[in-house]
C-alpha cells in the first residue's frame, strides 16, 4: 500500500515496514538506525536486510517504520531515496556496531564513491541508547538527523505503532 503525503513524499507499507516484532530481549543497548537506498530494488533489499538482522544473534529487532520515498539531498542529480527506521537492541559497543553496519552495507553492494552518492544501502546510526559520541569515525546522535524528513517522518510514524 502507498500513501502520498505530497508531490515529493510517498509512504509505502508492506509486511516488514512497518512491523512490531514480538521480541523478548535482555540485550543492553537500544539502537535506532536509519536505512536508505536508491539503486536497484530497494524494497527487496530492505526485506533481505530485515531477514539478515533477524537471523543474527547480535541483534534483536523491535520495530520498523513505514518506508518513505523522498528526494535526495546533497548531490541532487540522482533518483529519489527510499528510507526507513529500524529499532533494535544489541550488546555490541557503538564502534563494534558501526563495523557490523558497514559490513552489511558492503554485503548489500554499497560502494563509497563520493559524499551523498547514489547507493544500494546506507545504514546510519541515529541514536545509540542515550550515548553522545563525537569522534572522527562516529557521531551519535547522527549529525543533522532532526532536519531530515527521511528520518523525522518515519520516526514519527513508528512512534504511533
Amino acid at each position: 500500500m502507498k500513501k502520498i503525503l505530497s508531490k515529493e513524499l510517498t509512504l509505502f507499507y508492506s509486511a516488514n515496514f512497518p512491523k512490531v516484532f514480538k521480541t523478548v530481549t535482555n540485550k543492553k543497548y537500544l539502537v535506532t538506525i536509519g536505512i536508505g537506498g536508491n539503486i536497484g530494488d530497494t524494497k527487496k533489499l530492505f526485506n533481505k536486510l530485515i531477514l539478515s538482522l533477524n537471523q543474527n544473534t547480535k541483534f534483536d529487532l523491535l520495530m520498523t517504520s513505514p518506508l518513505l520515498l523522498n528526494p535526495p539531498f546533497g548531490y541532487l542529480n540522482q533518483k529519489p531515496f527510499l528510507n526507513g527506521i529500524i529499532l533494535l537492541k544489541t550488546n555490541l559497543a557503538p564502534n563494534e556496531f558501526l563495523k557490523h553496519t558497514q559490513r552489511l552495507e558492503k554485503r548489500f553492494g554499497r560502494k563509497r564513491s563520493f559524499q551523498d552518492a547514489p547507493r544500494t544501502l546506507d545504514i546510519d546510526i541515529i541514536f545509540f541508547d542515550n550515548k553522545k559520541i563525537n569522534t572522527k569515525k562516529l557521531i551519535i546522535p547522527h549529525k543533522d538527523w532532526a532536519n531530515r524528513e527521511s528520518v523525522i517522518i518515519p520516526l514519527k510514524l513508528m512512534n504511533k505503532l
